[in-house]
């Protein structure tokens, strides 16, 4: 038995959708609705009750109160129960109605024009009051007839002179309270589907963004192309949105740019790589064709031919580390700390006497930055080797000036194209008049990444007399 019911249980669980793959604007509509139900029917069963409790209440009292009075009544003056001017006249109306109970067990009614004729059922107790001698004792219970339900009090006349009975409807009571019932359902049934109407609604205006958001992401991981538009906001106003969803869209809109642009530069990247290698690569093939025949070589050849190799070596290894640093972003593992301008410049300097023989100056005050002190280094070493590699036999010494976090290396070497200037910091960019030099023609875009990082800007000009002005600005450190 209970194998069954499990079984059972699951193809149920099989036919019912779960809630989680339902789409995101049926959640709002149902979770809207479930919330309203729940809000309707506590705030509508206590509204209900609350007013149930007051109308049978105060139909009670009424009851009560009429009951009391006819009984005080009794004990006044004799009086006609039936008569037109009695006191009893005024109880004969839709939730009121009354008759007399004689001694020898008669029931007498009032009886108006086009009036039904309707009696009041009569039990033992009731003979019994009207049996008593003393006048306005009550007896009260509930009983029904004509297909109603009716409150009734036995007030005696005293004297075994019979008995007053007062019949309270309690159907009126009922019905209204229906009425007021359905009334309540009917307007929480609006306000559900109200609230329906307005979770669909409101989930369609969130989800429709959100569509949008997941076609885009699905048309990127399918086809690769990063050329989706992407709407960050209110497209119908032209407006951003500021909600989370349009901060959504906009950040999804901002990365897919960045990862074009990212694309775009590793693609260029490539290819400028491959133009670039190609030169170093194609001189070495040549030589190693020339190694088939080293044995025939005078031995001044054989070592042009190893200086050649070494060269060639060497200026490929350094290539292809620029490469692998510009290519995956890479910096030292090391802390920004505080790097004084001046102490760095000599650094670079005994560095660069040391392997071209050329004479470095330095001219620097106490400008202290902070950054990190490898990579400002290198931002340094390269204006300063490219100076050397210009103007290697140069009557002048190569001047490095630091003034309040401005770093010009000047030289007195060929110069630079007016027109060139706004191009040497580009990756593989190369003037004219270095082409038949070696270099890559990524150090100086090294020197732009690395500078930009902190916080500055590079320079460059033709210096006057002759030569040429290479640098950067950095941001001093104040206090």
């Amino acid at each position: 038995m209970g194998g069954r019911l499990r079984s059972a249980s699951g193809r149920l669980r099989r036919h019912i959708t779960p809630m989680r793959d339902w789409r995101l604007g049926t959640r709002f509509a149902v979770s809207f609705a479930l919330v309203a139900a729940v809000v309707i029917a506590l705030v509508g069963s206590l509204a209900y009750n609350t007013a149930a409790f007051l109308i049978r209440t105060d139909a009670q009292t009424e009851f009560d109160t009429t009951v009391q009075n006819l009984s005080r009544n009794m004990r006044g003056p004799s009086m006609d129960p039936l008569g037109s001017e009695g006191a009893l006249a005024v109880l004969h109306s839709q939730s009121f109605t009354f008759q007399v109970v004689t001694p020898d067990g008669g029931v007498q009614v009032p009886v108006r024009d086009k009036e039904e004729v309707r009696f009041l059922p009569v039990t033992d107790d009731d003979h019994r009051i009207a049996a008593e001698e003393e006048p306005g004792v009550v007896h009260t219970r509930e009983d029904s007839a004509h297909g109603e339900d009716y409150r009734i009090a036995s007030v005696s006349l005293g004297g075994e002179g019979g008995a007053v009975q007062i019949g309270q409807r309690l159907s009126p009571t009922e019905q209204m309270l229906s009425r007021l019932a359905m009334q309540m359902l009917g307007v929480g049934a609006a306000v559900l589907i109200g609230a329906g109407v307005a979770g669909w609604l409101i989930g369609r205006r969130v989800t429709g963004r959100l569509v949008r958001l997941t076609e885009a992401a699905e048309y990127v991981s399918s086809t690769g192309r990063l050329d989706y538009p992407v709407p960050g906001g209110d497209a119908a106003n032209g407006r951003a949105s500021a909600d989370e969803v349009g901060r959504l869209g906009n950040a999804f809109s901002a990365m897919l740019t960045r990862l074009a642009s990212s694309k775009e530069d590793q693609r260029r990247l490539v290819q400028n790589a491959s133009h670039e290698l190609r030169t170093p690569l194609t001189s070495l093939r040549t030589n190693v064709s020339v190694m088939k025949r080293f044995d025939q070589l005078p031995p001044e050849g054989r070592e042009q031919l190893v200086d050649d190799l070494q060269g060639e070596t060497r200026e490929l290894t350094g290539l292809v580390d620029e490469l692998v640093q510009l290519a995956t972003d890479r910096r030292e593992d090391e802390q920004p700390t505080d790097v004084r301008l001046g102490e760095l410049a000599e650094r670079v300097a005994d560095r660069t006497r040391r392997r071209t023989g050329r004479d470095v100056a330095v001219d620097a005050d106490g400008t202290v930055v902070h950054g990190r002190p490898g990579d400002l280094e290198r931002a340094l070493s390269n204006p300063v080797e490219n100076a050397a590699k210009f103007d290697p036999d140069g009557a002048e010494p190569i001047a490095v000036v630091v003034r309040e976090g401005r770093v010009e290396v000047r030289d007195r070497g060929p110069g630079l194209d007016e027109q060139e200037l706004e191009h040497i910091f580009e990756r593989f960019y190369r003037s004219a008049s270095a082409r038949s030099m070696p270099g890559s023609g990524l150090g100086l875009s090294m020197v732009h990444d690395i500078v930009s990082a902190h916080g500055g800007h590079v320079l460059a000009a033709n210096r006057s007399g002759g030569g040429a002005v290479v640098g950067f600005q950095l941001p001093p450190k104040t206090g």
